[in-house]
């Protein structure tokens, strides 16, 4: 079973859309697939009710038991485990470790940037494949700021294709209980969200030294 977090230690970045947007868009794909929300705003979890359907399983979960509930998911036949991880960083630790890739969502500014690379580098100090998505951008993609955040994380190998633009359709979803994949499956975000999951899938880990060369160039990229 793949074991998939979506971690930030910044608020507002769109993690809990993502991780249950992306959920959608693999069951979509074929996976069989559970989403373990470990963040006290249970963003996941309220979306779960609000979806009332049992094509996806979607638990808040305590920290101390993830191990536990990831070994019976995956005993139970799940393909793909989504974490929907706490901002704080003491029980973020515990699911890190207990994943295959961290992905990071940042909006493309320079606060969201910096608080990224802070969590990259604690993934990386615990020995976790890790990438970021930007997330939220604006549709216009002409911005000499979100060209520089992505070229500085391309360079480093640790951007996952495409950048998500900031659309309506999200919000719907989120109200609505879908994946923006349901809520309007051949809009623009639907595509960037099926190419995202088909990204995550795929992921290679870029090299110590890319990782590197990427912590020190934030600051200025952003």
């Amino acid at each position: 079973m793949l074991v998939v977090s979506f971690i930030t230690y910044k608020g507002g970045a769109g993690k809990s859309t993502l991780a249950f947007s992306t959920a959608v868009a693999a069951k979509q794909a074929g996976e069989t697939v559970a989403i373990l929300d470990l963040d006290q705003q249970a963003a996941s979890a309220n979306w779960a009710q609000t979806r009332n359907r049992t094509d996806l399983f979607v638990e808040a979960t305590a920290i101390d038991d993830l191990k536990s509930r990831i070994d019976e998911l995956a005993e139970a036949g799940y393909s793909l485990c989504i974490l929907d991880t706490a901002i704080e960083q003491g029980g973020s630790k515990r699911a890190i470790r207990l994943s295959d890739l961290c992905v990071i969502p940042s909006r493309p500014n320079p606060f969201d940037l910096r608080a990224g690379a802070e969590t990259w580098r604690k993934v990386t100090e615990l020995g976790k494949p890790a990438a970021f998505v930007l997330n939220q951008c604006p549709p216009l993609r002409q911005s000499a700021r979100i060209q520089e955040a992505a070229r500085a994380l391309q360079e480093a190998g640790a951007l996952l294709e495409p950048m998500i633009s900031a659309r309506v359709d999200f919000q719907d979803a989120a109200r609505l209980g879908l994946g923006v994949t349901e809520v309007n499956a051949s809009g623009q975000a639907a595509k960037e969200m099926r190419e995202l999951w088909t990204s995550i899938l795929h992921y290679g880990q870029p090299s110590v030294a890319a990782r590197d060369d990427f912590v020190e160039q934030v600051p200025e990229a952003a």
